[in-house]
């Protein structure tokens, strides 16, 4: 259960809102650090907050910088902005100090999403985590950008920024509009109802809303990923990884979460068939998949 939600103060001082969520025994098994992705927030993981409670797991949870209620970048809310991933991580890195580490009870594992997922491997490869185990769900190790040629894409963005575009929407990007991003073809789950779920939380908050991403947002995120790739001490961690994808994910590239899970030293990953992106919110045969593995993780990592 979610225990309200509060604040904490990020280093330059901005507001990031964060919740626990206990379970109902008083000797819980564990803490998870729960990380959602680009455009999420805390409302959003209810189901997936239930289920690690019902398995004895505390749950620390937190909303990005720049989206839900966590303190926005631009005069304009509804741009997804950041000037550099390294905001993200400075953030998680004082989530865990304020927040997870003085409560928290061993082990400390992660579930983190896809940006979460991409942000987790930055935070785990620049500093001593204290991750006992992660969970990476479809992370966002490469963005897929067909038909375009990624370094195509990253010139563009990089020119667009230097041309004093940073703030502005990418090309085809706009604010939140739900008519324009239906059900029918969506890339995110099959499941009708936990697709409308997110609209509904946001029409009863309409400031969980964010829209598309800024030239600043993407070139940041192609920049993380290349700083990712090129990462020798991530392959040298020992911390136990399991990643798991969707086999009809169209948001991110799973041949890049293969590859570089067989980089690192401790990592195994799996594909679940006919998922997409949003697999802790996808129709039960997938999620139940899921569950499956996490809890054979869980109860012995790789």
């Amino acid at each position: 259960m979610v225990n309200g939600t509060a604040y904490f103060n990020a280093r330059d001082g901005s507001p990031i809102r964060y919740a626990t969520a206990l379970p109902d025994s008083e000797n819980p098994a564990g803490t998870v650090v729960l990380l959602g992705g680009r455009t999420e927030f805390i409302e959003k993981h209810a189901e997936t907050i239930a289920e690690l409670n019902r398995r004895n797991l505390m749950v620390n949870t937190m909303d990005w910088r720049g989206q839900g209620l966590s303190s926005r970048l631009l005069k304009d809310r509804q741009k997804g902005h950041i000037l550099s991933f390294s905001q993200y991580i400075n953030d998680l890195s004082c989530f865990m100090e304020t927040v997870v580490s003085p409560n928290a009870v061993s082990p400390i594992i992660f579930l983190a999403h896809s940006m979460g997922g991409h942000i987790t491997l930055r935070y785990m490869s620049e500093q001593d985590s204290g991750i006992a185990a992660a969970v990476l769900v479809a992370p966002m190790i490469e963005i897929r950008l067909f038909p375009m040629p990624q370094s195509l894409v990253r010139r563009l963005v990089w020119l667009a920024v230097r041309a004093g575009w940073a703030e502005r929407y990418v090309v085809g990007a706009s604010g939140y509009d739900p008519k324009k991003a239906p059900f029918k073809n969506n890339p995110l789950t099959s499941d009708w109802e936990r697709f409308i779920d997110e609209n509904i939380k946001i029409a009863e908050n309409p400031d969980l809303a964010i829209g598309g991403v800024t030239y600043g947002w993407l070139c940041a995120a192609l920049q993380s990923i290349e700083i990712l790739k090129a990462s020798k001490s991530l392959q040298e961690k020992k911390v136990p990884v399991l990643m798991v994808g969707g086999s009809d994910d169209r948001v991110v590239s799973i041949p890049a979460m293969k590859q570089i899970c067989r980089r690192l030293a401790n990592c195994r990953s799996f594909v679940i068939d006919r998922a997409r992106h949003d697999i802790l919110r996808e129709a039960d045969p997938m999620r139940q998949a899921f569950w499956q593995e996490f809890d054979n993780f869980v109860q012995s990592p790789v």
